[in-house]
């Protein structure tokens, strides 16, 4: 762990050394700046796709950016209002040109679970701390390209430490009829984590909307390619809405 956060420190400031002033360096960027994303799910989806709370939930995602800076917390919860992951995120952009951005974000996350024990129904959380790095180029204002990389590690007896690597491209507003738009992702990931949890998969994300509506309708599916997790994991879909502030 020591030597993955002083190799994420040393990029951290040879990147500053050399990158030049961000596009979003202006007047409005220094401004405080709001964001967020409520959405009900059928079939809770995690960051890493790969896992999943295999019943609906509620997810929040929200945003709070001034210049380079943002914190983004992100709120998974069931439908019976128990909370699943509580992920609070810090992010730094080091460089954002009209083609090209790379980003530094840390995380401190707290994973929920359930298990039954003679006293009744236990509720345990779990901590996980990481780091993450993602570097995205930009074809269009609507197109891009992007490769994260992502270190995890639990801090509680249970949990697991290990690596996330995720290819996605992304195309949002395409035209869909007068009225509609149409946003896709696909996602090429590979998960290397303790206890035999490895595998690569490929994930799409699917977007309907309206211009100047809040609302949208998506559908997401993820299907494991190869893996050495027993059971092998099946394929999985999630429909929800989501109601963008």
């Amino acid at each position: 762990m020591r030597k993955t956060l002083i190799t994420l420190i040393l990029f951290f400031v040879y990147t500053l050394s050399w990158a030049e002033t961000p596009a979003s360096d202006s007047t409005n960027s220094r401004k405080l700046k709001a964001e967020a994303t409520v959405s009900l799910n059928s079939n809770g989806i995690a960051y890493i796709p790969a896992f999943s709370l295999d019943k609906p939930a509620l997810i929040g995602m929200f945003s709070l950016k001034k210049g380079r800076f943002s914190y983004d917390p992100a709120l998974s919860y069931s439908l019976e209002l128990r909370p699943w992951i509580v992920d609070n995120w810090f992010h730094y952009t080091l460089m954002d040109l009209p083609y090209l951005e790379i980003r530094a974000g840390a995380v401190i996350s707290s994973f929920f679970s359930e298990y039954r024990a003679p006293e009744g129904l236990i509720h345990r959380a779990q901590k996980y701390l990481a780091g993450e790095l993602m570097a995205r180029y930009k074809f269009s204002p609507l197109s891009s390209l992007s490769f994260t990389y992502l270190v995890d590690r639990g801090q509680d007896s249970g949990t697991l430490n290990g690596s996330f690597y995720n290819l996605q491209y992304d195309r949002s507003a395409l035209p869909l009829g007068k009225k509609g738009l149409l946003s896709t992702s696909l996602q090429v990931f590979y998960i290397d984590y303790t206890g035999d949890n490895d595998g690569l998969f490929v994930a799409g994300n699917m977007s309907i909307s309206l211009r100047k509506v809040p609302f949208a309708v998506f559908v997401q599916a993820i299907q494991a390619l190869g893996s050495n997790i027993d059971p092998f994991p099946e394929f999985k879909w999630n429909v929800g809405l989501s109601y963008t502030l």
